[in-house]
């Protein structure tokens, strides 16, 4: 990561200054682009992970460039693990802003062929592990009376993929989640969105490719689909979780922002 661009607003403040930032799955694609863009709008952000020298990684690269960083070894379906880490920071730093976007895939396949033991790793990972991150933090932002959860769901949120049955499943439950969690939090000034990106240029669009037969051509083929002509970039995906992380949308609650390119009007 090169030397941060300071971003401030008019008023010569960052758009998280002085806010802490917990992001799961921040060691790489949109976590990572996420904790590098939050640190470079002011904020303390706590990188956390299963892999921890990724994780550390990203905290090097945020405090090289003159952020605040520190790394966290977490396994979101971990729900002790997940208060410890929460309670702690809250603690220690305060905490304004919980980002659950680690996530995982599956292999396509027709739902009569998807093995159980794959269904239930990937709803332990993409629902458990997003509501045990709502858990942890929503009684310390509750009881300061401020916070902002953003949930990272997918297209598989608003559309059913083929091929694609536990995780669209999974994927539509977080959204479900984050409108039930606005509705609840709201009276006690907590706002809860997600962001619903499409195809987007990460290492699980890399391992879902490779198991198509032509990687390549399967990639310029989904490509083909987008309005846009191409797949989305970590970078854009974290911007539109800056976005609801900050108090640009201080009035933005229960919302599902698609950041898909156009596919879904088509």
């Amino acid at each position: 990561m090169n030397e941060f661009m300071w971003a401030l607003h008019e008023d010569g403040r960052m758009r998280l200054e002085g806010k802490t930032v917990v992001i799961t799955g921040a060691a790489s694609g949109i976590g990572r682009e996420t904790a590098e863009r939050c640190a470079e709008e002011g904020a303390f952000v706590v990188v956390t992970d299963v892999d921890s020298d990724g994780g550390e990684e990203v905290v090097d690269d945020i405090e090289d460039a003159g952020g605040e960083a520190t790394f966290y070894d977490l396994d979101v379906t971990d729900s002790d693990r997940f208060h410890e880490v929460v309670d702690d920071v809250a603690e220690a730093h305060g905490l304004d802003v919980m980002v659950n976007n680690a996530g995982t895939g599956h292999p396509g396949g027709s739902l009569e062929d998807i093995d159980d033991s794959v269904r239930d790793f990937v709803i332990d990972v993409n629902i458990n592990g997003v509501w045990n991150g709502c858990h942890a933090a929503l009684p310390h932002m509750k009881e300061q009376g401020h916070g902002s959860i953003v949930n990272v769901g997918s297209l598989a949120s608003i559309l059913g993929l083929p091929k694609q049955a536990a995780y669209s499943t999974t994927k539509a439950a977080v959204l479900n989640l984050t409108r039930t969690i606005a509705a609840e939090a709201g009276p006690y000034g907590v706002r809860a969105n997600a962001v619903c990106p499409g195809f987007t240029e990460t290492q699980l669009l890399d391992r879902y490719l490779e198991g198509q037969d032509d990687p390549e051509a399967a990639r310029e083929a989904m490509s083909e689909e987008y309005p846009l002509k191409r797949l989305g970039k970590p970078e854009e995906i974290a911007d539109a979780i800056l976005f609801l992380a900050s108090d640009e949308s201080s009035f933005v609650t229960g919302h599902g922002l698609v950041v898909d390119g156009g596919f879904s009007t088509c």
